[in-house]
Order: C-alpha cells, then structure tokens, then sequence
C-alpha cells in the first residue's frame, strides 16, 4: 500500500452537516425520549423538560468543539484537540471510551432498527412477516447486516456516502414533519378512543409523579445522548472542504437545527399519547414513536411515519462507523494504534481497513445487545463515554492558550478569549454535574451482575486504554528524542 495516499477534502458543507444530523436523529429521536421511562422510573409527564434541559450542556460542548475545530482542522476531532490542546494520554483515553462507546451504540443501533421494519410490516397487515422479524435469529442476522453493507458503502469512498446520506437526510425531515403535524391534529383524546375501539383497552391516566429532581436530572443525564452525534463532524477535519469554516458552522446549524426538531417532535408524541401509557408499554416492550401513533393515524401515513424512523434509525449506521473509523485512523496516524489503521485505499481514498476494524466492535455491540436482553447498558456506556469526552474538551478549551499558544493564535471563530472562557466553565460544571448524576445513577442501581453496570465496564476500557498508550508511548519516545514537541503540532494530511 503506497505510504503516500492520503485522505481527500470531497465533503461539503452540505454532506458534513448530513453527517451530524444523521449521527443525532434516530434512536435519539424515535427511541429514547420514550424508551426512557423503562431506565429512569418516575420521570412523569416531565420528559419534554428534561429533553430540554439537556440540551444546555450539549450546547456548550457544541460550543468547545466549533471552537477547537477551527483551529484543528484535522481527522480525529476530539482526540486531537486534546491531545493537542491538553495532553496527549488524556486525549487517548478519552477519546478511546468514546470509540468504544459509539461502536457498541452503533451495533445497539443496527439491532433497534429490525422492531422498525417489524412495526411496518405489521402496519401494512404483513403479519407474517412482522412476526418472523421478531424471531432473535433474525433480528440478529439482519442487524450484522446492516452494519456490513454500510462498511461496504463507506469503503466506497465519500462520494458513495454522500449520496446516500444527503437524500436519506431529506426523507428523515419531511416524514418526521408528519409526526410534528400529528400533534395539531389529534390529542389525548383521540388516542385513548382509538386504544379502546382497536384494542379492547381501557387505559386511565394516573396522577403524575411527584417531582424529584434526582429522577430529573438522571433522565436528563440519559437523554443527553440524544445530542451527541456533532462529534462526527469533528472527525471529518481531513475530508471537509474549507474545514477551518464549516466545521464550526455544520457543529451549530445540526445542533440547533436538530435541537428544535427533537423538541417539536417529542412534544407532538407526548400532546397525543398519554405519558403513563408510554411508560407502561416501555416497560414490557421496546416502543418507538411511530409505533406509539400507528395505532390513531390513517392508514397510509402510519406506514409512512415508521418508515421515517426506520430512515432516520438505519441512517445513523453510515455517519457513526465514519466518525470511529476516523478517531482510529488519527491514533494510528500518532503512532498510538497499528500502523496498518493508516491504510487508505487507492481508488475511493477511504481508510478501509479502520472501517473493517469498527464493523467488527459494532457486530459486537449486536450481540451484547441480546444476549444482554437491554439495549440501554450500550447506551449508558456511551454516555458515560462522551460526558467525559465532552468535559474534556471544555477544560482543553480553558487551558489550550497556556499549553499550546501556537494552536491557540489559529482559533477563527469565537475568538474573545474571555467567550472562551465562559464557553469552557459552562460546559465544566453543566457536564460534571450530569457525568456525576449519570454515575450515581448507574452505580445504584440493582442488576443481575455487575457487569450490566455500565460504570465498570467503562472503567475496564479505559484500564484498557490506559495499557495501551503506556506501552505505545515508550515505545515511541525510543525512536523519537522531540516525541513532546511533536505532540504540539498537528499531524500532516
């Protein structure tokens, strides 16, 4: 393989913002705000709130992280800035939870997609079909599917990528507007009609919990996840045109684009279904949004609506296995993972053989998906994951200008230090506070082993991450007398 390949600047201002957007909207849209009764119990009728609230830290991590980007242009995204900005092993382990996070979120995603096609065929009165996709085999064995066939199309190079992701992006605003509009049509009302003439069911609305700000802020803490996808567009630093420009500017737009259609969309659901309806179904079964509201749409846009989410679920699987491809390829690029990470095809000028690697931890994260029988434990994992990674890009924003002058004079937007500086203690103490909830939460709470704590497997990977780079770090230093001083600048394209 020639040395002398390297990674190609194809990607628009358009396609970097797909990549976000299709790393944010999916299971964080369709799934989770209403999943979330079954991982944090008592949330009442207070979703909405603290799907809103979470957006505050998000905002300021998307804040540190439109700043960094401009000034480090390059595949890696958060790796590098820390590395660069902070510390090179606190850049590694950080940046290695994520990868370890968003890899098994990306197989817990491929696995969630199959209740999708599920509820289509059952919408479409297929019930044979919807029930055989609800056999373990097979929603396993299409779940690795998916995970492949988008491995193969990221091989293919950016512009294959592109022009799936682009339209898909499209598809997912438009259908999930059906959803929005619902709520201006229908209520409460009509749902719980439609339950008892369809069903046979009787659903009666208790009294909502009493308020607990610790069961608030814990639900918060989890649906932060639903905000995390911008990272991707950090690891495009190598392939984005005029990256020092559009990354910052694709950071903002996809999170506060993405942020007021979570809010519209998860208010509509929430205006038609019953909040203790939703918490009791998420207790027996996984629920999805257009699954909730087949059961009161039309025939037609039911189908239509699920088939969105299915868009906006499978969707996310291309964008994901990017941004941990990449992260790889930048730690191979240090020196700190195996040389042949750097491998770049010659034709489509993608790094296959990081994209071969992250298919495989995904296949892994399908499977621990059902043999764990909770796709939340992916979920917290990588929760705790970015909340760490997030805070740590907030305190290399305080602090580049001491460690790392020279990067710190190339920041081109935001450039009033002292708008730094309330960017970075904002994300400091919003991003603490929900890292400590979301611990407390988790170490508290009663499994059936301790491996379903998702603290101490995260604490294991980051053991793990902590071996590796000791060992790759002596073994550089050997070779290279100015290893330090190396780790000042950025790696070349």
């Amino acid at each position: 393989m020639n040395d002398t390949l390297k990674l190609s600047r194809q990607m628009s201002l358009v396609a970097v913002i797909a990549t976000g957007v299709s790393s944010m909207v999916g299971a964080s849209i369709n799934v989770v705000p209403f999943m979330i009764h079954r991982s944090v119990p008592n949330i009442g009728s207070n979703v909405l709130w603290a799907f809103s609230f979470a957006a505050v830290p998000a905002l300021f991590a998307g804040l540190a992280y439109a700043i960094l980007s401009s000034a480090m242009p390059r595949a890696g995204g958060s790796y590098l800035y820390a590395s660069r900005g902070l510390n090179p092993y606190l850049g590694f382990v950080a940046s290695f939870s994520q990868w370890f996070g968003l890899s098994i979120v990306i197989g817990v995603i491929a696995y969630i997609s199959i209740p999708f096609l599920r509820d289509i065929a059952h919408s479409a009165g297929l019930f044979w079909w919807s029930g055989f996709l609800d056999i373990p085999a097979v929603r396993v064995g299409l779940g690795l599917l998916l995970i492949w066939s988008f491995v193969y199309l990221n091989i293919k190079g950016i512009k294959s990528y592109t022009r799936l992701l682009i339209p898909m992006v499209v598809v997912i605003f438009c259908l999930g507007s059906i959803v929005i509009l619902a709520g201006l049509f229908f209520d409460q009302t009509d749902f719980l009609n439609a339950l008892k003439i369809k069903e046979g069911v009787v659903h009666r609305i208790p009294s909502n919990p009493s308020f607990d700000w610790r069961v608030f802020l814990s639900a918060a803490a989890v649906l932060f996840s639903s905000f995390i996808g911008f990272d991707a567009i950090a690891q495009t630093g190598s392939e984005a045109k005029n990256p020092t420009r559009n990354l910052p500017l694709a950071i903002l737009i996809a999170i506060l684009g993405v942020g007021l259609f979570y809010f519209l969309f998860t208010a509509s659901v929430y205006s038609i279904v019953p909040w203790s309806y939703v918490a009791e179904q998420a207790l027996i079964r996984d629920i999805t949004a257009p699954g909730l509201l087949s059961l009161i749409l039309p025939r037609g846009l039911d189908i239509l609506i699920i088939f969105g989410a299915a868009v906006a679920l499978i969707n996310d699987l291309p964008a994901m296995l990017l941004s941990v491809s990449r992260l790889m390829f930048a730690w191979a690029k240090d020196g700190i993972f195996p040389k042949n990470i750097t491998k770049i095809h010659p034709q489509n000028k993608s790094p296959y053989f990081a994209l071969i690697v992250a298919g495989i931890m995904s296949s892994i994260g399908v499977l621990g998906s059902h043999f764990a029988g909770d796709f939340f434990l992916g979920i917290d994992i990588m929760v705790t994951s970015m909340l760490v990674n997030f805070l740590l890009m907030s305190v290399t924003l305080l602090f580049i200008k001491q460690i790392n002058p020279k990067l710190s004079q190339e920041i081109r937007v935001f450039k009033n230090r002292n708008l730094q500086m309330v960017v970075g203690w904002g994300g400091v103490l919003f991003l603490s506070g929900f890292l400590i909830i979301h611990l407390y939460k988790d170490i508290t709470s009663e499994v059936e082993a301790w491996y379903f704590h998702s603290t101490y497997v995260w604490l294991i990977v980051m053991a793990l991450a902590s071996l590796v780079f000791n060992y790759k770090w002596r073994q550089l230093k050997k070779v290279d007398g100015h290893l330090n001083l190396r780790f000042k600048n950025l790696p070349t394209e």
